[in-house]
């Protein structure tokens, strides 16, 4: 298993909409600098999709994640190696 790091300025899942349950139906992509401010401060952030949310909890192998969000972090460029 490899792990790949994303460069600052790109984004990882974050989640939002909740089911019943507490679980959450799924994960977005959010700037990573945003996350750890949102998770302390309970500061919005904003998802490529546009969906807007307190950061509450961190994704797991497997999650869902918004297609809409998806798609756009696969058409994003990729930071060249080495940089």
């Amino acid at each position: 298993m490899s792990t790949q790091t994303l460069p600052e300025v790109l984004t990882r899942p974050e989640e939002t909409e909740s089911t019943g349950d507490d679980t959450p139906k799924m994960f977005h992509y959010v700037q990573k600098s945003k996350i750890a401010e949102s998770a302390v401060l309970g500061n919005m952030v904003v998802a490529l999709c546009g969906e807007t949310f307190p950061v509450t909890k961190s994704p797991k192998p497997g999650s869902p994640v918004c297609p809409e969000c998806k798609e756009i972090f696969e058409g994003l460029p990729k930071e060249p190696p080495g940089e």
